[in-house]
């Protein structure tokens, strides 16, 4: 994993490739911990690998990124862009999730997904990301949106109810590619 007795694995040891479904098992374990003891996620119960490996499909037959970083053939986090809302006006815009294997908190693996998902969607059809960060207390991931260039953009208070207590969810926005994108063309019926 990321920790060794002599401290951190550094992050150019880690590689950053497409997720397969023979990822499905740890990914399914790095989200069940985040679902179990944190605020990123509004889910309460985790979802089987079965249901992961579901939303892993429905995204990669969109054609939309999904990667997991490597350290040592042990998965050390993971990322995708899904569609932000199904309406067709919004294909243009991804929604990013990241999430990174507890013992790897803090060593630039959630850096490294995120350059990677933002060059990878920079070279897609989209031309916003959007990030709804769980829990205003989430410094971390609000930190890392702003590394990256996301701007605060909104806030919708006291919308989940986690842990037995309300929580905020924290909109971010960023611009892929050009600030002034080609008008696209017409939708295909």
């Amino acid at each position: 994993m990321c920790l060794t007795t002599s401290g951190p694995i550094p992050v150019t040891r880690i590689t950053v490739r497409d997720a397969c479904d023979a990822d499905m098992a740890h990914i399914t374990a790095i989200y069940r911990h985040h679902v179990l003891t944190g605020t990123a996620s509004f889910e309460e119960i985790p979802p089987t690998q079965d249901e992961i490996t579901i939303r892993f499909h429905a995204i990669r037959d969109k054609g939309m990124p999904y990667l997991v970083a490597i350290n040592d053939r042990n998965i050390v986090g993971y990322c995708y862009a899904s569609s932000y809302r199904p309406r067709t006006a919004y294909r243009h815009t991804v929604e990013n999730s990241i999430y990174v294997a507890p013992d790897c908190a803090g060593q630039g693996v959630g850096s490294l997904l995120m350059d990677h998902l933002i060059e990878r969607c920079e070279n897609g059809p989209w031309r916003q990301m959007v990030a709804a960060i769980g829990d205003s207390a989430n410094h971390a991931s609000i930190a890392l949106h702003r590394k990256f260039g996301f701007e605060q953009t909104g806030v919708f208070h006291n919308v989940g109810f986690k842990f037995g207590r309300w929580l905020d969810s924290i909109l971010m926005q960023r611009s892929l590619g050009e600030d002034k994108p080609v008008l696209p063309g017409p939708l295909d019926k």
